[in-house]
C-alpha cells in the first residue's frame, strides 16, 4: 500500500493497520508485549457524515449519536475489545485522573459517565477500554507490565506545563505499585512543533514549569513575539524526568495538522470536526 502519511524523522514509528475494514494507528512497542489492545483512530472508517466525516468520536459536537455509537462498534470489532466494557474521559484540561474499576464499564458509550473533569485514566481491570479524546493534543499511554495496569492521559500545553504524564505515573504507583522504570510509554500522535505557533504568554508558562537547559528544545522564538511549541519534546522531558527508561518510550513521528486529511486538527479547521480517540485495554 502506496503511504499515506507525512511522517517526522527518518524511519516509520507508529505502524498504520486495517482491521474489519477500519483503519487505525498502532504503538509497535505496546504491540509487542502482547499485553494489550491499544489503537489511534483516523477520520477513516465510519459513518459520520459532513465536517465529522467519518469516524468521529464526539457525541458532544452535534453529530448524529447513533452514527457515533455505531463508530464505536465497529472500533471495538477492529480492536477485539467490548464495546460495553469502553469508559470515556471528560476532558477539560486538567490533571485529574480517575481510577476506572469494573462498575465503570459503558461509561460514555452506553452509560452516562457520573464524573466530569477527568483527562486521565487508568485501570487494572482486564477488558476494561479506556478512551479520552483528540484533535491536536498530546495522548500519553502507560502499561506496566509488571503489576498488569494500564493508564491514558490527554496532554495539551497546560496539561503538559502541570506534567501530566508524570501526575499519571504517581497515581499508578499510589493505586497499583507500579514502578516508573518498568513503565512502558508512548507519546501518540498530536501536534508538531512545525505547526504549533503560541504566542509569548504560552511560552513564558513553559519557561517556568521548564528548566533553562530545555527551552531551545520546546521553544523556538519566531522573533515577533511567538514561538513554535514542541509538545512532543516537553512530554519526552516530563517522562524521562519522571523515571520512564529511553528504551521505554516510543514518539509518534505523524502529525495530526500535518495529515489533517486522514487526522481531525483544530488548528486546520476550528471546532468543525469530531474527534480523534487513543484506546487502551488490558487482554483478558
Amino acid at each position: 500500500m502506496k503511504e499515506i502519511w507525512k511522517r517526522k524523522g527518518k524511519e516509520p514509528i507508529l505502524e498504520y493497520k486495517t482491521e474489519s475494514d477500519v483503519p487505525y494507528l498502532s504503538f509497535p512497542l505496546l504491540e509487542d508485549t502482547d499485553l494489550v489492545h491499544q489503537g489511534f483512530s483516523t477520520r477513516m472508517g465510519g459513518v459520520s457524515e459532513g465536517v465529522y466525516s467519518t469516524m468521529n468520536f464526539a457525541f458532544t459536537k452535534g453529530d448524529n449519536p447513533d452514527h457515533v455509537l455505531e463508530n464505536y462498534r465497529r472500533m471495538a470489532k477492529a480492536l477485539k475489545v467490548d464495546v460495553d466494557k469502553m469508559v470515556l474521559s471528560y476532558q477539560t484540561h486538567t490533571t485529574n485522573i480517575h481510577k476506572v474499576c469494573e462498575e465503570d464499564a459503558g461509561k460514555g458509550v452506553t452509560k452516562e459517565r457520573d464524573y466530569r473533569d477527568i483527562d486521565g485514566l487508568i485501570t487494572n481491570v482486564p477488558g476494561i477500554t479506556l478512551v479520552t479524546f483528540y484533535a491536536d493534543c498530546v495522548p500519553l499511554y502507560f502499561l506496566d507490565p509488571v503489576h498488569k495496569a494500564i493508564g491514558l492521559s490527554h496532554s495539551g500545553w497546560r496539561g503538559t506545563v502541570n506534567r501530566m504524564g508524570k501526575v499519571t505515573m504517581d497515581r499508578m504507583r499510589e493505586e497499583y505499585g507500579s514502578k516508573p522504570e518498568d513503565i512502558i510509554a508512548c507519546i501518540g500522535p498530536s501536534i508538531c512543533q512545525d505547526c504549533y505557533e503560541v504566542g509569548g504568554e504560552v511560552a513564558e508558562e513553559f519557561k517556568k514549569a521548564f528548566s533553562s537547559e530545555h527551552w531551545d528544545q520546546i521553544l523556538y522564538s519566531k522573533g515577533n513575539g511567538k514561538y513554535q511549541l514542541n509538545l512532543w519534546k516537553a512530554n519526552e522531558i516530563v517522562l524521562e524526568e519522571g523515571g520512564i527508561l529511553k528504551s521505554h518510550l516510543q514518539i509518534t513521528d505523524i502529525c495530526t495538522h500535518c495529515n489533517s486529511d486522514y487526522l481531525f486538527s483544530h488548528r486546520t479547521t476550528g471546532d468543525k470536526r469530531g474527534n480523534l480517540a487513543a484506546f487502551l485495554c488490558l487482554k483478558e
